[in-house]
C-alpha cells in the first residue's frame, strides 16, 4: 500500500498543477474574451475526448436517473461559470481557494441528503472552513463583492455536484456523469452567448457576454486549456484510484499553492495576512473533513 499511495501522492501534485496551469490559461484568455466564452472552450475539448473514448469503448451502465444526471451537469457548469469569471477578476490563488470550499459543502449535503455520517471531526472541519471563508471575504458579510459570492456559490454548486456523483455511481458509467457536466458546460455558454445577442446587464455579466472570434494567439492558449484540463482529470481520476480518497484529498489543496505561486509569475500580488490565513484554515477543514472516510 505505500507504493500505492506514494504514486497517488505524485499523480495529485501534478494533477494539482495541471489544474493550476488551467486556471493560468484562463486567466490569460479572459483578457481578450468573456469567462463564459472560455467555459465553453474548455468543454468542447472534453466532449469530444469522451464521445471518441465511447465509441472506442461502449458504455455498459444501468442507467434510470436522467433528471439527478442533468441536475449534476448544471450544478458543475454553474460552479465552473462562476470559478471561471473569478479567476478573471481577482487572484488566481483566492479563486481556487473558493472553489476548493466545495469540500465543506460536499460534507453538509452529504450528511443532508445521502444520509452519510459526519464525525466530530468533520463537523469541526466545517466549522474551521467556514471561518476560513469569513477571513477571506474580510468578515463584513454586509459588504460582500460579487467575486465574493460568486466564489461561494461555485463551492456549493460543485459540492452538489460531487454528492450528486456518489449516487450516479451506482448507475452510470463515469464518462456519462463527465459527459453530463461537458455536454451541458458546452450547450449552456453557446446559450448565454446568443441570449446576450439581444439583451446585456452589466450587473450580471458573469451570465451574459457576446461571443468575441479569438485572435490568432488566443487559440495557443485555447488547446493548451483544453489539453491541460483533460489530463489534470485523467491524472486526477489516477490518484483516487491507488490511494485512499482521505489522503488524496488532503494532497489535492496542493493546487492553491501552485495557483499562488503561478498568480503571481502572472502579476497577482501577494495575498495579505489575513487572506492567507484563510487559506491555511480552508486547508485545514478540507483535511479534516476528508479524513473522516479513513
Amino acid at each position: 500500500m505505500t507504493n500505492d499511495v506514494s504514486l497517488g501522492i505524485k499523480y495529485m501534485l501534478f494533477a494539482s498543477f495541471l489544474f493550476a496551469c488551467m486556471g493560468a490559461f484562463a486567466k490569460e484568455l479572459s483578457d481578450s474574451m468573456s469567462s463564459i466564452e472560455v467555459v465553453f472552450f474548455r468543454n468542447v475539448f472534453g466532449v469530444i475526448l469522451i464521445l471518441f473514448s465511447i465509441y472506442k469503448s461502449p458504455l455498459v451502465q444501468k442507467g434510470g436517473k436522467p433528471w439527478l444526471l442533468i441536475f449534476r451537469g448544471m450544478a458543475g457548469f454553474i460552479a465552473l461559470l462562476f470559478f471561471f469569471y473569478n479567476i478573471a477578476n481577482i487572484s488566481l490563488g483566492e479563486a481556487m481557494t473558493f472553489s476548493k470550499t466545495s469540500t465543506i459543502f460536499s460534507a453538509i449535503f452529504a450528511f443532508l441528503f445521502v444520509k452519510e455520517k459526519l464525525s466530530f471531526k468533520g463537523w469541526l472541519g466545517v466549522f474551521i472552513g467556514f471561518i476560513g471563508i469569513l477571513f477571506i471575504t474580510g468578515f463584513d458579510g454586509s459588504s460582500l463583492s460579487k467575486t465574493d459570492w460568486l466564489g461561494i456559490l461555485c463551492g456549493v454548486g460543485a459540492g452538489l455536484a460531487y454528492t450528486s456523483i456518489r449516487e450516479l455511481r451506482k448507475f452510470y458509467d463515469g464518462r456519462t456523469i463527465v459527459l453530463s457536466f461537458m455536454s451541458i458546460g458546452t450547450i449552456g455558454p453557446m446559450i448565454l452567448m446568443l441570449i446576450s445577442e439581444f439583451y446585456t446587464n452589466e450587473k450580471y455579466d458573469f451570465i451574459f457576454a457576446t461571443f468575441v472570434m479569438p485572435k490568432s494567439s488566443d487559440w495557443f492558449y485555447i488547446i493548451l486549456l483544453g489539453i491541460v484540463a483533460t489530463f489534470a482529470q485523467i491524472y486526477m481520476t489516477k490518484a483516487y484510484s491507488v490511494a485512499k480518497a482521505g489522503i488524496i484529498g488532503t494532497i489535492s489543496y496542493a493546487n492553491i499553492a501552485f495557483s499562488i505561486a503561478i498568480g503571481i509569475i502572472l502579476g497577482d500580488a501577494f495575498p495579505d495576512i489575513w487572506i492567507i490565513f484563510g487559506i491555511l484554515l480552508i486547508v485545514l477543514s478540507g483535511v479534516l473533513v476528508s479524513s473522516k472516510k479513513d
